[in-house]
């Protein structure tokens, strides 16, 4: 796909990730023992044969671009590979946009002066391993202005947020709810857009003249009630998962314990690509136990592990005990120390003899560098 352009939001929904996203994006949020979310995008633009991809940044996004870099793991490093797109600061907003609109405005002379043809916007929170060729080459042949990749199996526990469409036989969405309490469409909009890229431009020029905010009530939900666009609609059936809540995120990482889960959003054909670190194997020692967990590389168990996720140089020492948590890049469990259902970032630190126990619908967050 030499014609499209890839373009990539990484600011919406991370307020009912507390702590987790106090420091850094969604798109920069460690997953899956060694990823980070927007490595799926990435890689999903990536496996579509998309060489320009723009990456639309907010407040706190120096991870995020620690993590990116010059886009080499993904191959985007050439002339026209990564383009990183900080935040438009102005007094009233410091950085943060008002939504995927307000976005696309400060960020247009990107559009402009792109050469594709077509257009794939996605948003950062929402985890899959996708080829996009099918659902381009199905907007080319419907006609159609916009079209919407949907699920019919994502769930969402942000209910201000979640958007939901009908989609008929001929493919044209027919009916679009945001935010519903009880939702009667049946297709979860994964918040995934496939545009003509002028068209795109035009649209977004023309409603930040009129005052208009929000990309989906102002414009697609319009033109759906108006008919003065055509929107059409893409299934998209393979594993996807939104990560809006601390809940989400604990049960999206938990599932990956799963094999069937995990052939699913890692399949050989499209292998997801992310940052390289160099580290020796996980170790075990004679006393360490582990069962049932996803553990990296650069990890020592010297206690023991079960129903966990451990990511890259945790250290679980002797007679420490890790259950059904998920425990980040470099964190210690000292001796003698239990944890249950937690979620320690980065850096953090239990002591000692120290227990967390929690339930499983309320996990302990323990943030980044954070020493209990």
């Amino acid at each position: 796909m030499k014609d499209v352009m890839g373009l990539i939001f990484t600011g919406e929904n991370d307020i009912h990730l507390g702590e987790l996203t106090s420091l850094r994006a969604v798109a920069a949020l460690p997953i899956a023992g060694r990823y980070r979310v927007i490595d799926f995008q990435l890689s999903s633009m990536v496996h579509t044969g998309i060489k320009n991809v723009g990456v639309i940044t907010q407040k706190n996004y120096q991870s995020l671009m620690d993590h990116i870099g010059s886009g080499r793991e993904w191959d985007l490093h050439g002339k026209q590979g990564l383009t990183i797109l900080p935040p438009f600061l102005t007094r009233e907003n410091m950085g943060v946009y008002a939504g995927l609109l307000d976005a696309l405005n400060s960020n247009r002379n990107f559009l402009r002066l792109s050469t594709q043809e077509y257009i794939v916007v996605t948003n950062s929170h929402t985890v899959y391993n996708a080829d996009f060729s099918e659902a381009i080459q199905q907007h080319i042949d419907t006609g159609a202005d916009i079209t919407l990749v949907y699920s019919r199996s994502l769930k969402s526990t942000d209910t201000e947020n979640a958007t939901y469409i009908s989609v008929d036989e001929n493919k044209t969405v027919t009916g679009m709810e945001i935010g519903p309490m009880v939702p009667t469409r049946e297709g979860a909009f994964m918040k995934i857009y496939i545009a003509r890229r002028e068209l795109l431009r035009q649209l977004v020029e023309q409603a930040a003249a009129n005052g208009l905010h929000d990309f989906d009530r102002d414009i697609v939900q319009r033109a759906i009630n108006d008919g003065t666009l055509k929107i059409c609609g893409y299934e998209y059936t393979d594993l996807a998962a939104q990560i809006d809540s601390i809940q989400s995120y604990f049960n999206f990482n938990m599932s990956l314990q799963n094999d069937e889960v995990r052939r699913q959003l890692f399949p050989a054909e499209r292998p997801v690509y992310t940052k390289v670190r160099d580290d020796m194997p996980a170790r075990y020692n004679n006393e360490g136990k582990c069962s049932n967990s996803l553990v990296a590389n650069g990890c020592i168990i010297e206690g023991t592990v079960i129903n966990s996720v451990l990511f890259r140089g945790v250290k679980v020492a002797k007679g420490a005990v890790v259950k059904n948590s998920i425990v980040m890049q470099d964190a210690q469990i000292q001796e003698g120390a239990e944890i249950d259902h937690c979620i320690l970032d980065k850096q953090s630190v239990i002591r000692r003899n120290g227990r967390l126990i929690a339930p499983a619908a309320y996990p302990i967050v323990i943030a980044k560098n954070v020493v209990i």
